[in-house]
């Protein structure tokens, strides 16, 4: 499978299944052999903080070594890595981000880098855009369900819900009997995770976001409104101030005890289930499954990520060769042996844990990748910020889909994708 960029590029789509299967042992060693200067841009959660910690080990007095974890990295890379020389030398990507990086030419190969000193690596973890390594994938995720075995044992229901239809039923059934009020929760915070929200969803329909072979918007469709249709069906069954939820802070909700079910980041499962960071009675009783499929799509309604690590192209040599040695021992075995249950690793030597289960279902289950297009980032701009008042109960579904659409267009255009 290839996917076209603008500009003729193709990058190979990566199999996240094979990566989670990929095997074997290798060791990462601290040892930086020049003076460096390494500076880390990443998103903030609990597997990114691992690597930053473990890379901050390797700070000499030759080597420094800072980071900056924010939920607001998508925001800063870009004029971040534009600057000459950059402000950071590593930018923590994934599916998406690494887009505008390569469109803009802020990143540069690091085919050399691996050769001298990526002896670790596997094959898999190599993400090769135009066949040259772009990227160093350290981990896979994606959102999944969660849900609590005691409250379903509480409401008669045996099987775990499989599709969105199911998910609903049961939470009117766990509502009908008093024993929760409020079963469900989503990030349905007007942004970009109420974006990936509807991302998701859709993905499980089967349709594309675009017309084939060009940037021309295709969710104002069939697929689109059944979308819209479940995500408002999913809020009569959350707490009425869903709108403040996001991923973040749905683990605080999950953890209060008082939802049954939600659909969460695979990163994120790990603290949900370790009683030293939960409610323990929560945490005994919390499972996980592939996200459920909706409607009449047969694959988990989630989209497949990878998580790993781009290099700036507009900083020395001797930096370039730092930061990747000191992101070697931030992704080691024995970092990935020290936090195990902090990610779905493609770190050798990672053996899948109970935490790993939802992203395994969702990769088993056939769960499709987030688009690696650069139009993409559009198009989850426009849908955080034009679905805010359907959400919200203020629009229907036909005129959240020509918000969404007429902001596509207006940014595509801009961008040079439309005429």
């Amino acid at each position: 499978m290839k996917v076209k960029w603008s500009n003729g590029i193709s990058a190979g789509a990566v199999s996240i299944a094979a990566l989670i299967a990929g095997t074997g042992a290798a060791m990462a060693a601290c040892t930086v052999d020049a003076a460096g200067s390494v500076r880390i841009l990443s998103n903030d959660f609990e597997a990114l903080r691992a690597i930053e910690t473990a890379a901050a080990e390797c700070a000499t007095d030759k080597v420094t070594v800072t980071s900056n974890a924010t939920t607001e990295h998508k925001n800063i890379e870009v004029p971040a890595l534009t600057a000459n020389p950059s402000e950071y030398t590593v930018a923590m990507v994934a599916n998406n981000s690494i887009v505008p990086l390569m469109n803009g030419g802020l990143i540069r190969p690091m085919d050399d880098l691996v050769a001298k000193y990526g002896a670790q690596l596997q094959p898999n973890q190599l993400i090769k855009i135009d066949g040259k390594v772009m990227a160093i994938a350290f981990m896979g995720n994606g959102q999944h369900l969660f849900y609590r075995k005691d409250i379903m044992d509480k409401a008669g229901i045996k099987d775990v819900p499989k599709t969105w239809d199911d998910v609903l039923a049961d939470a009117k059934i766990i509502q009908d009997k008093g024993i929760l009020k409020y079963p469900l929760a989503a990030a349905d915070k007007p942004g970009w995770d109420l974006a990936a929200e509807f991302v998701n969803l859709y993905l499980g329909t089967g349709g594309e976001f675009f017309k084939p072979g060009s940037a021309d918007l295709a969710i104002d469709n069939d697929n689109g409104k059944a979308v819209l249709a479940t995500m408002r069906a999913i809020t009569k069954f959350e707490n009425p101030d869903y709108l403040t939820y996001d991923a973040n802070e749905l683990n605080k909700v999950w953890d209060s005890g008082q939802v049954a079910f939600m659909n969460q980041w695979g990163s994120l499962a790990g603290a949900a289930i370790d009683p030293a960071k939960a409610n323990p009675d929560v945490a005994k009783a919390t499972g996980f499954a592939a996200a459920p499929t909706i409607g009449a799509g047969t694959v988990p309604a989630a989209a497949l990520w990878w998580d790993g690590f781009s290099m700036a192209k507009n900083i020395s040599d001797a930096d370039a060769a730092a930061s990747f040695q000191v992101m070697m021992h931030g992704t080691s075995t024995d970092m990935m042996k020290a936090n195990v249950s902090a990610a779905t690793w493609l770190i050798a030597g990672y053996e899948p844990g109970p935490a790993a289960v939802g992203v395994i279902a969702n990769a088993k289950g056939g769960a499709r990748a987030y688009p690696m297009v650069p139009y993409m980032g559009l198009l989850h701009t426009a849908l955080s910020t034009d679905l805010a008042d359907f959400i919200a109960g203020k629009e229907d579904a036909d005129k959240a889909l020509k918000d969404v659409k007429a902001a596509y267009d207006t940014a595509a255009k801009a961008g040079g994708f439309l005429k």
